[in-house]
């Protein structure tokens, strides 16, 4: 197995993160510091990552519904509670997919599993992820127009797949689907319209719902999902 896939399946990092690591001198192979991608892993060899001994690992898939104040990592230098403090005691070096700022809500992926999570997140397959979101005052129609046709950010133009009002009776709430994958990206877009955010909840993230799970709770992925998220069955 390459030695950028070895790392991944060990759920230390995507195969790309992999690859720095690798060119940065961080991995050794049987006490050899290695920069070629094109290492191969034997059984039997000792692979080492910042001076860590690395394992594959049995996969594992969490679903969690992030509750708001909570960091989207894996660890904090200021103590503040992080999603991988909300799961059971997990043997397995899980991250989070697709983070979540500390005050958005919703649906969040944890695993292992590199490969996976580098085919979520990567620009060229990016997934459908879907936003309830409660602003300070109602939103006027020509601005849901706008955020549909595209608007211009700092670092450049954005548009949602589809725009709307979550509830008619109360147009302070809107739902809104996007492909992006860029910081912050749908607090920027109703920021730059003059809305201020009071609540972002994430209800789907490449096909997964916070169906059935509370606030704070989680669940493993099931096989069949698994799979679809493998497929690509999703967007």
């Amino acid at each position: 197995m390459r030695i950028n896939k070895y790392i991944a399946h060990a759920g230390v990092a995507s195969r790309r993160k992999a690859e720095e690591l690798i060119k940065q001198g961080l991995v050794t192979v049987n006490g050899q510091v290695v920069r070629e991608l094109a290492t191969t892993i034997k059984s039997g060899d000792k692979v080492e990552v910042e001076g860590q001994p690395i394992y594959n690992e049995e996969k594992v898939y969490y679903l969690l519904n992030k509750p708001r104040g909570v960091i989207s990592s894996v660890t904090d230098d200021k103590g503040r509670k992080t999603v991988v403090d909300l799961l059971p005691n997990v043997k397995e070096r899980i991250y989070p997919v697709g983070r979540l700022d500390r005050n958005t809500t919703g649906v969040l992926l944890l695993t292992n599993d590199g490969d996976l999570a580098s085919k979520l997140t990567h620009p060229k397959f990016l997934k459908k992820k879907v936003y309830h979101v409660f602003l300070d005052k109602p939103v006027a129609q020509e601005d849901l127009q706008k955020i549909a046709e595209g608007i211009e950010l700092e670092d450049g133009e954005i548009h949602a797949d589809e725009v709307a009002y979550a509830n008619e009776d109360d147009k302070k709430q809107v739902g809104i689907e996007i492909h992006s994958g860029k910081n912050r990206i749908v607090r920027r877009i109703f920021e730059h319209l003059g809305y201020r955010v009071i609540k972002l909840d994430r209800v789907q993230f490449a096909g997964l719902t916070k169906k059935n799970l509370r606030r704070g709770d989680w669940r493993f992925l099931t096989e069949k999902e698994v799979d679809m998220l493998r497929m690509g069955a999703f967007e």
